[in-house]
């Protein structure tokens, strides 16, 4: 049966299921077929906040977003093009989303009078025996029978069997897209390795799936997307969990230092740990502490030993870490917390993102204990700032912060991978041999006022060290006022000269004659970006920063704010970056804010830019 073949630009799929059905195993495996095919591509997951979420219901409905096309790819998406809904709740979560005349496809097995139940639908209004779909697409397909035909040889039970529909799904949509099986076969037979049976099982599903569009009439149409122009290189599809554990392996191999990893497991940062206990052989010592307090202070430990300390966590467990980043702050040691935020207060939105903690990384600690900030814009951008993070904690002496999030962190895009003969040199500020010195003194200080570390052990290089105040040079124990002073000042000048070495504000869109500037950080890029990039295609006037470096902020920063009248700031908080550019600039800008535990959508930028513009 040959179908008509139908060119588009770029797609967005939204694949919704139980949190069991396999949506986020669907999702990444058509997103690295699709990034191996050459399309460039944004994902968004979008997991229960529940560990066990009511089977069925809406607060279990698991969520993978993808937008794909021939071109630069800003964000997941808007809106979708199609929905695949498995059942009932992911219908009803979704359906608000979807595009007028958009695709459903959705699993009439989902649909039963016990899924409508928990979805709270009543049966008289099962929207696939109604008109409510009236003004999109829609494709019952009994997807759970038909798999369980298709892996009938295979003698597995019920629930094994049913368990297999993503893969008839995913097989499916691969035709319908006119994307390749060999990928996620070969994924299948290595991850089902141990279980024949059950690798064939699923392989099988995903012909059925398939060789359904192939066979059958259900669709007008099978659809193509051409690959996007890239740079020439070598690209893998990476998300910002793993770029960034990727970054500080590099780091430690370009310092000739080993890395140690202490930390404790909290989501959205977790897979930091998972990915950089897989490279022991690269010199990475990882360790899950019983709390985060222990984590932490293990990193402090490993830092004063002359290694790489990172500890890894997401907002509340910032809070637990606290004091001991105090300390290390105290001590002028090379430390690097990595803070993957997600929606707070307390527990909070475990699943879901936010970047309510710029306020806790600049000013959440006991006394003056400044310390660096840092935020990566994408997720293949964390590989370059987890890079500098460590490079400036260990040239500098100082504990350094990084603000990812969950969308950063779980989300994927194609990255250009770079070796690490392609980054800067970094040089730390341990002594491990006494090199002819003599008359050690922990507190003086380089040019940029960091200080050399003795590593335990080195002859005639005793000190002492603790949470107490330091003398100034000597390193002793101090309790003189004027000395507390001097130590404050110089720890804070200290951090403020990290600025002399970092690259300077540039704009990503426009220049200092648009009409109008917005601001923003970390995960809020690709929107704001989509956003002015269509405004000024539109023939608006509208300039782009967004910021990698908040403490210190870029020495040029301020010069370029001040030239316009107009200034937002958009983040997905309740306004905090904004308080800090009103504060070191004086400027009176606008603030854009989102706490949803939702990314930015493009049209919601655009909107707010346009009522300034417009606005007399």
């Amino acid at each position: 049966m040959s179908n008509s073949k139908k060119q588009l630009r770029d797609v967005v799929i939204k694949f919704a299921g139980d949190s069991g059905d396999g949506i986020q195993l669907t999702g990444n495996q058509f997103a690295e077929t699709t990034a191996l095919f050459g399309n460039d591509i944004a994902t968004f997951p979008d997991f229960p906040a529940e560990i066990r979420a009511p089977i069925g219901t809406v607060p279990g409905v698991s969520g993978f977003q993808l937008h794909f096309g021939d071109a630069h790819i800003f964000t997941p998406g808007d809106a979708y093009d199609v929905l695949v809904a498995l059942n009932a709740a992911a219908l009803k979560t979704n359906i608000k989303f979807l595009k007028p005349n958009g695709i459903i496809i959705a699993n009439v097995s989902g649909f039963d009078n016990k899924n409508l139940r928990l979805a709270n639908i009543e049966e008289a209004d099962n929207p696939l025996e109604n008109d409510s779909l009236n003004d999109f697409q829609v494709h019952k397909i009994d997807i759970t029978k038909l798999t369980k035909l298709a892996v009938a040889d295979y003698n597995l039970g019920n629930k094994e069997s049913e368990r297999c529909k993503n893969m008839f799904v995913l097989g499916l949509v691969y035709w319908l897209y006119h994307r390749s099986l060999d990928k996620t076969t070969q994924f299948i037979e290595q991850h089902f390795r141990k279980d024949p049976s059950v690798a064939s099982a699923n392989i099988a599903a995903l012909k059925a799936g398939y060789n359904f569009g192939e066979t059958t009439e259900t669709f007008t149409y099978q659809y193509e997307i051409d690959k996007a122009e890239t740079q020439p290189g070598f690209y893998r599809s990476i998300n910002g969990n793993q770029a960034m554990a990727m970054g500080f392996l590099a780091a430690s191999i370009n310092a000739e230092l080993p890395l140690f990893l202490g930390t404790y497991p909290i989501t959205p940062a977790s897979d930091i740990l998972h990915e950089l206990s897989k490279h022991k052989g690269y010199g990475v010592f990882s360790f899950q502490a019983e709390d985060e307090i222990a984590g932490v202070c293990a990193a402090i430990g490993a830092a004063y030993g002359g290694s790489i300390g990172i500890t890894t966590s997401s907002g509340p467990g910032i809070a637990l870490k606290t004091e001991a980043i105090g300390l290390a702050t105290m001590l002028e040691l090379p430390l690097v917390i990595c803070n993957i935020q997600r929606g707070g207060p307390s527990t909070g939105l475990p699943t879901k993102t936010e970047q309510a903690d710029l306020m806790q990384a600049l000013y959440g600690r006991n006394g003056e204990c400044p310390l660096v900030v840092i935020a990566p814009s994408t997720h293949s951008d964390c590989y370059e700032m987890a890079y500098n993070a460590i490079k400036i904690s260990l040239e500098h002496t100082v504990p350094v912060m990084i603000l990812s999030d969950g969308f950063i962190a779980n989300g994927a895009e194609p990255w250009n991978i770079k070796t690490i003969e392609h980054l800067p040199a970094i040089k730390s500020n341990f002594i491990a041999k006494s090199d002819g010195l003599n008359n050690y003194q922990p507190y003086l200080r380089n040019p940029n006022l960091s200080r050399n570390i003795a590593v335990p052990g080195t002859k005639n290089f005793e000190h002492r060290i603790g949470g107490l105040e330091k003398e100034n040079i000597t390193g002793n124990i101090s309790y003189e006022p004027e000395n507390h002073e001097l130590m404050v000042k110089l720890r804070a000048e200290k951090v403020e000269r990290v600025a002399e070495v970092l690259p300077l504000q540039k704009f990503e869109h426009g220049s200092e004659e648009s009409d109008l500037l917005i601001i923003g950080w970390g995960s809020t890029f690709g929107s704001i970006s989509a956003a002015v990039n269509e405004l000024n295609s539109e023939g608006y006037a509208v300039a782009q920063i967004h910021l990698k470096y908040i403490n210190p902020l870029p020495l040029n920063l301020g010069d370029l704010v001040k030239t316009f009248n107009k200034v937002m700031v958009a983040e997905l908080n309740n306004g905090q970056l904004i308080r800090l550019i009103r504060d070191k600039y004086l400027k009176d800008a606008i603030g854009i804010n989102k706490i949803q535990g939702q990314p930015f959508m493009v049209k919601e930028i655009k909107e707010a830019i346009l009522k300034q513009l417009n606005h007399a």
